[in-house]
């Protein structure tokens, strides 16, 4: 037998077990469905430290103390935005509109799990999945399978003691490209989080498919804002699993006559900030080998990676920033560097500032997020009416609450949308309703106002 049918047998097995089970999720009621999906997120909560430690041994990418926070807190968050939430037989009426709607499962999802978040990843796209009683089958990264596999073991162990069907969560322990890319062509629909080569496949396969556009978060400081609450907040998200999050701050956009106020402030709490070009030109060709980001360097930390590029900095050092030479393709620094290093740009007018985020984005990131600090919201929202971004993050820090946060209104997730602008199908964060097939009852609204052609035809 070759190898091509040992891997439609394989997926054909695991999509078999998972509509059985899923069939069997089905006839649950809301409070059965909610005490299974509340289950999986204290199974992560309980077990954040285990499993912190496993992701960093396997990947070596992260802080296993950031890896604990992060655990701990998507499971808090994403249980609380999910508890109470309406997800089995009618969900909503209208009495405006005649309409009622009825939520019913989407079937089998596939969930393909990136190496950078192995564990939450899992747990919240399972969490989605059952909440809308549908059946997941996980297809774990091949650099980040153990944990991942040890993830599910223990989230399979918990919901059996509930009663859960044995294979209403099913995961490829052993993953390889073809076996994930056979599991997106069989399931009912796909959540693809992780590179886009793999989010392309997903939108590929000929199912239903969420996935997620390139990070290159773009971060604006404006004028007369507290220097130190901000520089603290853009510092806590680009150093934050050692830069690895999709969502962490990549640029400080500051104004000119403020800037070097800016960068002291950033030296003072823990940066190493060069404008030098020897410097410079070492972090750059260290960071991006032929142009590429060099995946070697992914979830360093900032005193390694100027280890490697040949520069003396601070043992204490948190943070790399290098001013650029120009936004976009003036200067490789424009791009996402998947560790604790920044580019910096000055700007004269606040218009300038949106400028110089909009070229970045053109150049990588556009559909993702940007984050602002500032006081005045006619430049929040000029912000937000002029960059191609889906999220636009004000006075927090990106890396932790563009997925979602107790503080903003963001859907808690591990997953964030990107629109057309990232070749993505939904432009806001996934959550379980994109897992929901719903019925709609039209009733007959026999006192609806039916306006006359002249005020049909009025501006």
């Amino acid at each position: 037998m070759t190898d091509t049918n040992n891997n439609i047998s394989v997926i054909d097995t695991m999509i078999s077990n998972a509509k059985v089970a899923q069939k069997e999720c089905e006839l649950y009621n809301q409070q059965q469905v909610d005490r299974l999906v509340m289950e999986l997120a204290k199974v992560v909560f309980d077990n954040a430290v285990e499993l912190a430690q496993m992701a960093v041994d396997e990947t070596q990418m992260g802080l296993v103390e950031d890896k604990i926070k992060k655990n701990q807190g998507k499971a808090k968050i994403i249980w609380h935005s999910l508890k109470g939430k309406k997800s089995v037989g009618i969900i909503s009426k209208n009495e405006e509109t005649g309409i009622v709607e009825i939520a019913k499962p989407v079937g089998v999802v596939a969930a393909v799990i990136p190496t950078t978040n192995p564990i939450v990843t899992a747990m919240s796209n399972a969490m989605f999945a059952i909440k809308g009683r549908n059946a997941v089958i996980i297809a774990p990264h091949p650099r980040a399978k153990k944990c991942t596999n040890k993830t599910i073991e223990l989230i399979k162990k918990a919901i059996a003691e509930l009663g859960a069907p044995e294979n209403l969560i099913q995961i490829i322990e052993e993953p390889t490209i073809e076996l994930t890319g056979e599991l997106m062509k069989k399931a009912d629909v796909v959540v693809a989080t992780g590179g886009m080569g793999m989010v392309k496949a997903a939108y590929s396969s000929g199912k239903p498919s969420f996935g997620v556009g390139a990070g290159n978060v773009q971060c604006i400081i404006d004028r007369g804002v507290d220097l130190q609450d901000a520089v603290a907040k853009i510092i806590t998200g680009r150093i934050f699993d050692n830069g690895i999050i999709c969502a962490g701050e990549q640029t400080v956009i500051a104004p000119i006559d403020e800037y070097e106020e800016v960068m002291k402030e950033f030296i003072n709490q823990g940066a190493y900030y060069t404008e030098d070009e020897n410097e410079s030109n070492a972090l750059r060709n260290i960071i991006f080998a032929n142009g590429l980001m060099n995946k070697d360097i992914v979830g360093l930390p900032a005193k390694d990676i100027a280890k490697l590029a040949g520069i003396k900095v601070p043992e204490e050092t948190k943070l790399i920033l290098i001013k650029a030479n120009g936004p976009g393709k003036m200067d490789l620094l424009s791009k996402e560097k998947m560790c604790p290093v920044m580019a910096t740009y000055a700007y004269n007018e606040f218009t300038e500032a949106i400028e110089i985020a909009k070229i970045n984005l053109e150049l990588e990131g556009k559909g993702h997020t940007t984050s602002i600090h500032s006081n005045n919201d006619k430049h929040i929202e000029m912000a937000g009416e002029n960059l191609a971004v889906c999220r636009l993050v004000v006075n927090q820090t990106s890396a932790t609450t563009a997925g979602g946060s107790f503080y903003n209104g963001f859907a808690p997730t591990n997953t964030l949308g990107c629109g057309s602008w990232g070749n993505n199908s939904i432009s806001e964060n996934f959550t379980y309703k994109h897992l929901l097939n719903i019925s709609r009852i039209g009733y007959f609204m026999k006192d609806a106002s039916v306006p006359t052609d002249e005020e049909l035809w009025e501006v």
